[in-house]
């Protein structure tokens, strides 16, 4: 065998050895706030991620801690970030249907000071595992959990950065002093109904009076829920899944947090 073969053969024999000794590690962790008991979710790879790994925390959409959020931080931690899915309901207190589904988020968007408690708690649970770097953290959330990412910035929380993935942008508490220091990226479909016009309009004037380094990416014929496979694909519903949307959305995530963590 030539030397350049032998060498090339020596390298994809050392690629995949190295893909079967990596592990996707995955644990439940039970933790409380105001005396309710939550679970969420932790995922890392046991390879990438056995020191000062960048820790980036996961806020649901408003039918809870799903497998949707399970499967993201497994892809997070693919990437070799410690994510962990925090649980804003409580442990099994998941709605039924949409319809509960809309009183359960109600109330933490009626009720912004306990929803971040809710958001608090659970990076506190990201914060304290030994193999996360306390200087690197960042937070993404879904629809509801877009809204709440954006109430961790507005919160002054330590983290970098936040990406909302088509979340609702209306603010009830303004923004804490030094809260700008986080970094906001707002990923959104051109079409959602959900989202009017002069609560884009207040976002944008919001971000700007507070001085925030923000983004905000339009995606051309997604609505509501465009990253979510179980919206479906009618658009007049509102909400509806958009594989291009998705696709490039995460791309745009990637990219900011590899900004964010100087990678």
């Amino acid at each position: 065998m030539k030397p350049t073969l032998a060498l090339t053969a020596l390298a994809f024999t050392f690629y995949f050895v190295s893909l079967a000794h990596a592990e996707i590690v995955t644990n439940s962790i039970t933790y409380t706030q105001g005396g309710v008991e939550l679970e969420g979710f932790l995922a890392y790879d046991s390879d990438k991620a056995k020191a000062d790994a960048p820790g980036v925390l996961i806020v649901h959409q408003w039918m809870g801690l799903t497998d949707n959020e399970k499967m993201r931080a497994k892809m997070l931690a693919e990437l070799g970030y410690v994510a962990f899915a925090l649980d804003i309901y409580g442990k099994g207190d998941r709605p039924a249907n949409r319809g509960e589904a809309g009183k359960f988020a109600g109330k933490y968007k009626g009720d912004r000071k306990l929803f971040r408690q809710r958001l608090a708690a659970g990076l506190k649970v990201l914060q304290s595992q030994s193999n996360v770097n306390q200087k690197k953290l960042a937070a993404i959330g879904y629809c509801f959990g877009g809204t709440g990412v954006l109430e961790i910035a507005r919160m002054g929380a330590p983290v970098l950065g936040v990406v909302s993935f088509h979340g609702g942008l209306g603010a009830t508490l303004p923004a804490e002093e030094g809260a700008s220091k986080t970094k906001v990226l707002v990923l959104h479909g051109a079409d959602d109904p959900f989202v009017p016009k002069a609560e884009i309009e207040g976002f944008v004037k919001e971000m700007n009076d507070g001085k925030f380094d923000w983004q905000m990416t339009y995606y051309s014929g997604a609505v509501h829920s465009f990253t979510q496979k179980e919206a479906g694909n009618d658009n007049s519903a509102g909400a509806a899944y958009n594989a291009a949307a998705d696709a490039r959305s995460w791309g745009a995530m990637k990219q900011f947090l590899n900004e964010l963590f100087g990678q």
